[in-house]
């Protein structure tokens, strides 16, 4: 491998604080403490978080549609890696074969990375743009503020009935409640909806784990 590209991984995904209505990818060095955040935009977050949760969906998305079209004609993903960042803006390309000859495309660094996510194919970047847009984080630190932030959007998402009418809280299902409702939302294609579930079903499911 070139001694300039180094392997990275999706360590998670967030609210981003620099611009509304957007999300911060949040990409992380296999061997090393430092992490670089991608802003990206809610329907790209949607399609990585589908994958990141495991949910799997009755009709394919595009970025599965892409994957799948490939595949039905001997196409496979390589690496996916992120070659420039300028003027605040990252820019990938992807490296396919079929065997015989390989090629290399330019692609969104949202796109490369739900389509890298869904082959299970490597991701890379460069030592200059881990040093030009990386930063370093405390593990434990950055556990904490993924959860705060989904707590604070569970929260934005659920409260705005919660009077004495209002209609039960999804904190409050049952693991049994929640998977009956998973099932709904995603047969009914709201997977944003269905994203935030899922998340509350893990944690609902760890805690339960922690306790058994």
């Amino acid at each position: 491998m070139n001694d300039d590209k180094v392997s990275i991984h999706v360590l998670g995904l967030s609210y981003s604080q620099l611009q509304s209505g957007a999300y911060a990818l949040i990409l992380a060095e296999d061997k090393g403490p430092r992490r670089i955040p991608v802003i990206i935009g809610a329907a790209e977050a949607q399609s990585i978080a589908i994958t990141l949760e495991g949910i799997r969906t009755p009709r394919p998305l595009t970025h599965e549609l892409f994957v799948s079209f490939a595949h039905a004609f001997g196409v496979r993903l390589k690496e996916v890696n992120i070659y420039r960042f300028e003027d605040g803006i990252f820019s990938s390309e992807l490296t396919f074969s079929d065997g015989e000859s390989t090629v290399t495309i330019d692609a969104r660094t949202s796109d490369a990375i739900a389509i890298a996510l869904r082959t299970h194919s490597p991701l890379f970047t460069t030592r200059a743009i881990l040093e030009k847009a990386g930063f370093i984080i405390d593990e434990d630190e950055l556990r904490r503020d993924v959860a705060e932030n989904d707590a604070e959007e569970d929260e934005n998402s659920y409260s705005m009935h919660d009077d004495y009418h209002a209609e039960p809280r999804p904190e409050n299902f049952t693991i049994e409640e929640l998977e009956r409702t998973l099932a709904r939302l995603i047969d009914s294609e709201n997977y944003e909806e269905a994203e935030k579930i899922s998340r509350i079903l893990n944690r609902k499911k760890g805690l339960e784990g922690d306790n058994a």
